[in-house]
């Protein structure tokens, strides 16, 4: 039995997978606009370490974190972490945020393209969201000839992953995905064949396309 290649799309590099990099992050703010914010939040590890370059007394104040990698890189950075949802698909998020967090002045330090528009859904709840973009993502981009082989398992980690990858390549059918969630996983063409981390980290992601190798190789 041939083992198949996993494939991770990730700028970062684990042990296991083939490296195919398809985001890259560029930083697009010289400062943070804190005004009268008593809250930060952050939706990636990215954007904790963008704000740590651009001004570290985002350190301040309490946030909000989305995502275990970026609770981690926000306490190793030295910040305060007061919540961290166990749900990290964008309705359910917003929803926990009008719940808990009403009567917050909240700080969103984002990306310039987002999954889920947080700030429309909290407005409709009369809750006031202001945001900051401070880095886009980038798509790296790749010869037709680099195309993973039929039977690949793919790792996405973000919807860009996935935007990125299908602007480089044609999808395979005899591909399967594996997605860090549910919000990246509405953005798989369709009739894909995939599996979904248990937790929301790439190397549970990682997990999971080894599992897959081992029960389904051709």
């Amino acid at each position: 039995m041939t083992k198949r290649h996993i494939y991770l799309t990730s700028p970062l590099k684990k042990e296991g997978t083939r490296a195919l990099p398809m985001i890259e992050f560029s930083r697009t703010a010289r400062r943070l606009d804190f005004g009268d914010a008593d809250t930060l939040m952050f939706t990636s590890k990215q954007a904790v370490s963008f704000a740590d370059e651009i001004d570290p007394k985002w350190k301040k104040y309490p946030s909000i974190a989305i995502g275990p990698a970026t609770k981690k890189r926000i306490e190793s950075l030295g910040g305060e972490v007061i919540y961290s949802p166990s749900s990290f698909y964008g309705k359910v998020l917003a929803e926990d945020i009008a719940k808990f967090f009403a009567s917050r002045k909240i700080l969103y330090l984002r990306p310039a393209v987002i999954s889920f528009d947080s700030k429309a859904y909290l407005a409709a709840k009369g809750i006031t969201l202001r945001e900051q973009v401070i880095y886009e993502t980038l798509c790296t981009e790749y010869r037709r000839d680099e195309k993973p082989p039929e039977n690949s398992i793919i790792v996405f980690t973000s919807p860009s992953t996935i935007h990125c990858f299908l602007k480089n390549f044609d999808w395979d059918e005899s591909y399967t995905a594996v997605v860090i969630g549910k919000a990246t996983l509405e953005h798989l063409p369709q009739n894909t064949d995939f599996v979904i981390s248990e937790i929301p980290t790439i190397d549970s992601c990682i997990k999971a396309a080894v599992k897959l190798n081992h029960t389904n190789s051709y």
